[in-house]
């Protein structure tokens, strides 16, 4: 039995599961790689069939906290970990992430150490830009050794509160809130992650964060959905191109407006919060 279980949930990743998989593969101690395919209606299902030592289970459209929950239930080991199709990982990450669990320092915990894999992709860093980082981590320097989001943590916690609530774009926030604890963060524990670079895929990912539950719920969309209107897109767009000395960010801010006042515009109509 694998002492750690990798969950991977996918949808329409073909462009990176593979080297996700592979990178996985290189880690320094034995695991576990279960995907979940939410879904998917590429190549993504295909290219994992390549791996036959690898679980794969399927699902109709839910999103990744029930893709997520779908997976822990098969996980043959005592320690879950959950990471994205987009991420790739340093040799030891595994090992580091849970050591802290491992020493009964932590039930759960997560990494600090997430570098943008393809920075030099100017919409990359304008993905950044937008989150307000300045640099190519996706979590600051600055941030607090205490997180909402887990990327590893005890099977019998886990299911203690039945997993993740899948509510959409911050499923993966309802976990913490559910155990009553936060994360804690995993010295050593370094990945990169994939930022959105293309106009399509920006998007997509801007369109499911504009789905997500709001904390007024109206209220809170309304407030979102002002902030994601045309002239003040045009305000904050132009302060923060000035910001950061990049032109092209304006460009950038208006169409992950638009994709954000769209998907908002859509929420009312339907509750479906899957990407």
């Amino acid at each position: 039995m694998s002492k750690v279980s990798i969950i991977i949930p996918t949808y329409n990743e073909a462009d990176s599961i593979l080297s996700c998989i592979d990178s996985l593969k290189q880690q320094t101690i034995p695991i576990e790689i279960i995907v979940v395919d939410d879904g998917s209606t590429d190549d993504t299902v295909k290219k994992v069939r390549q791996h036959q030592d690898i679980t794969l289970i399927k699902q109709r459209h839910l999103g990744p906290g029930s893709a997520r929950n779908k997976g822990a239930k098969k996980a043959r080991g005592k320690i879950l970990v959950f990471v994205d199709a987009d991420m790739t990982f340093d040799t030891k990450y595994i090992q580091k992430l849970i050591e802290p669990i491992i020493k009964n320092k932590a039930k759960g915990t997560f990494a600090k150490e997430e570098l943008v894999s393809n920075w030099e992709q100017p919409l990359a860093r304008f993905w950044n830009y937008q989150q307000g980082i300045a640099t190519n981590r996706r979590i600051p320097p600055h941030h607090p050794n205490q997180a909402k989001v887990f990327r590893a943590i005890l099977k019998t916690e886990f299911n203690r509160v039945e997993g993740f609530s899948p509510i959409g774009y911050t499923d993966d926030w309802t976990l913490s809130a559910k155990l009553g604890y936060l994360a804690q963060a995993a010295p050593g524990a370094t990945c990169y992650h994939h930022n959105p670079d293309t106009f399509v895929k920006i998007w997509q990912q801007a369109k499911w964060i504009g789905k997500r539950r709001y904390k007024l719920q109206i209220l809170g969309k309304l407030i979102a959905l002002c902030r994601a209107s045309l002239p003040v897109s045009l305000i904050i767009a132009l302060i923060k191109s000035i910001k950061f000395k990049k032109s092209g960010f304006f460009v950038f801010k208006l169409y992950y407006d638009l994709a954000i006042f769209v998907s908002i515009i859509e929420s009312f109509f339907t509750s479906n919060h899957a990407k």
